[in-house]
């Protein structure tokens, strides 16, 4: 890893923690009721288990691939499928639906694959795919809601657009991540690429609870 990257991969542990702490302040502003409180909680989560991925193994003893791979990772999914299925969509059926399909997915997994690695590439794979539908199913109601014009003040716009940078943006280097190892190169630029749209996206996530909170 080059000083760049190790530059940028602490800097994006801190956006996390930023982006809860932000959360955590507009949920004691009111943003108790409703279901973005559940949104403040996923982000004091995700910051509470990269700081454990980063510095738990001072204190514990752990299975750091298994601790992402069967918890970290399908949380974040979850989570996800049910921000934009159940309540930004408003179709609960197609969140469970989703979900049952993504953990699915690890039976496959499991069989096939190397359980080694921090990420599975085929499961996450999956579950980004199911994700880009859920992003483009979120771009079309925007795109077609009569508050087009107020995009500014609602939260779904910053989210959708960070979850469309990380998640779908990154999506051919998890799948591909073995074959792009052997250009290290291009590895490389893929790698950045990733680091600096964590940051982008936790920084919108940040966002969305300054600009977007008329909207909640």
């Amino acid at each position: 890893m080059t000083d760049f990257q190790k530059i940028l991969q602490e800097s994006l542990i801190w956006t996390e923690g930023i982006a809860a702490l932000i959360s955590l302040i507009y949920y004691n502003r009111g943003n108790k009721d409703g279901y973005w409180k559940y949104f403040s909680i996923y982000l004091i989560l995700m910051f509470v288990s990269e700081a454990i991925g980063k510095w738990g193994h001072l204190f514990i003893e752990y299975d750091k691939p298994k601790f992402f791979n069967y918890f970290v990772i399908p949380v974040e999914f979850l989570f996800f499928y049910w921000l934009y299925a159940a309540k930004s969509l408003g179709r609960p059926k197609l969140f469970y639906i989703l979900s049952i399909l993504y953990l699915l997915s690890f039976i496959p997994s499991e069989i096939f694959f190397t359980t080694k690695k921090i990420i599975f590439s085929f499961n996450y794979t999956f579950g980004c795919l199911i994700l880009m539908v859920l992003v483009i199913m979120e771009y079309y109601k925007q795109i077609n809601s009569t508050e087009i014009l107020n995009f500014s003040r609602n939260k779904m716009f910053y989210i959708n657009l960070g979850v469309t940078l990380f998640y779908i943006g990154t999506l051919p280097f998890w799948t591909f991540f073995s074959l792009l190892a052997k250009y290290k190169e291009l590895w490389d630029m893929y790698f950045n690429y990733f680091l600096i749209s964590g940051i982008i996206m936790y920084l919108l996530f940040s966002i969305s609870f300054i600009w977007g909170k008329q909207n909640s």
